[in-house]
């Protein structure tokens, strides 16, 4: 499985920040950067989620400044750049593999900006027409807090573009369905190269399915994060299940 993760810290299920919570288990997102990219070139759940966003920028006013929190290896601001090229684009990102990744893939575009924060230390306020955050929320420290800093980072009306993992990684099944869409198109033996070549992926995604069990990361379902998005001062207009029933997808304004 390929998801957009960041370490940022504990989480825990009832969205408090856990000062007990074993912190030594989580993914070194540094190493995954390394191969970030390879599967979700090859992964169609992910390819789907990319098309949905550019599907929804599409569809709204050409955003004065984005905020792209978690923005890891820079996919959904590569996006947004191609599609909002007179828009301003700020990528956060605290992790130093993910962000250098970031820089080096988007450094012909002239509109993106880099902050190598996590979130609750980013101090602009209510100035941004368009939050992205796709598969790093749970595994930010305190979610619920977090939620309403994204709210704090909008003007009023603003939008907001949410995925989250909510449930727990079945990391074998990822790894059958995966090798059997590479298989389909690559044959066997480019299957193997794939996986070899992505073997890092594996690893940080068998840390990600124990750091969830161990409540390091949140896990949700998809009325809970629902919950948690309202009570932070959004109003939803879309949410559907994504990525195989393991993420939610929400499309939310930010309330007045």
């Amino acid at each position: 499985m390929q998801s957009n993760t960041r370490a940022y810290g504990s989480g825990s299920d009832n969205l408090d920040t856990s000062e007990t919570a074993n912190r030594s288990v989580r993914a070194d997102w540094s190493a995954y950067a390394t191969a970030y990219d390879l599967l979700s070139e090859h992964n169609p759940e992910y390819q789907a989620i990319l098309h949905n966003f550019e599907a929804f920028l599409a569809t709204i006013e050409t955003p004065r400044l984005i905020y792209d929190i978690g923005g890891g290896t820079g996919n959904y601001t590569e996006i947004a750049a191609r599609a909002c090229p007179e828009s301003e684009i700020c990528l956060a990102e605290p992790d130093a593999g993910m962000i250098g990744a970031a820089r080096s893939k988007l450094a012909a575009h002239k509109n993106i900006s880099f902050e190598a924060l996590p979130l609750e230390n980013i101090v602009a306020r209510g100035t941004a027409d368009l939050v992205v955050c796709v598969h790093a929320l749970y595994a930010m420290p305190a979610p619920k807090q977090r939620l309403e800093d994204m709210r704090r980072l909008l003007r009023p009306g603003g939008w907001l573009y949410l995925v989250d993992l909510g449930r727990h990684m079945n990391v074998a099944d990822w790894r059958d369905y995966l090798f059997s869409q590479l298989k389909k198109k690559q044959g066997l033996a480019g299957a193997l190269g794939v996986f070899w070549q992505g073997r890092e992926i594996a690893k940080q995604n068998k840390a990600i399915l124990k750091a969830q069990k161990n409540g390091v990361y949140w896990t949700h379902t998809g009325a809970q994060i629902a919950s948690a998005a309202t009570a932070a001062g959004f109003e939803i207009q879309r949410q559907e299940v994504v990525y195989r029933g393991y993420s939610d997808l929400l499309v939310c304004h930010a309330k007045p």
